[in-house]
């Protein structure tokens, strides 16, 4: 039996681990993933977005349906090049498997909570350890 978090399959969760780090790759920086987006994802599911987990599932789902189609492999086996050629698509809405959510929309959703993790204040799960605020400068006072 497959281990579930939050909602979501582990085959979900690696999906959701390489979307976020293509979004926010690691560089002289951890990527998305890394710094803990995902973390702060799974606590709001549980938290303040709990009717947003139906949406991801399908969504994460599309992901590797679309993968599948395109490449004959999941998302995350993909190469990192192969990924990002990929999700261009699906911002522009130029899918070829059937997907049960707006993957234009998903997409941008994706992103943005990608975002908010990643920027987020390190009490909410992601930002882990300020490491994106150090990136950009940013220092905490008071």
């Amino acid at each position: 039996m497959e281990h579930v978090t939050p909602g979501l399959t582990d085959k979900q969760i690696e999906t959701l681990a390489a979307v976020m780090n293509r979004i926010v790759p690691p560089d002289d920086f951890p990527g998305a993933w890394e710094v803990g987006a995902g973390e702060y994802l799974l606590r709001q599911f549980e938290k303040d977005l709990p009717e947003m987990l139906p949406l991801y599932r399908l969504g994460l789902d599309g992901l590797d349906a679309e993968a599948w189609v395109t490449h004959e492999r999941e998302f995350a086996r993909l190469s990192t090049h192969a990924q990002d050629a990929l999700l261009a698509r699906v911002e522009a809405g130029k899918v070829k498997a059937d997907w049960l959510v707006p993957p234009v929309q998903f997409f941008a959703l994706l992103v943005r909570h990608t975002m908010e993790g990643y920027y987020a204040d390190p009490g909410n799960g992601g930002n882990r350890e300020g490491i994106a605020w150090r990136m950009i400068g940013f220092e905490v006072r008071g």
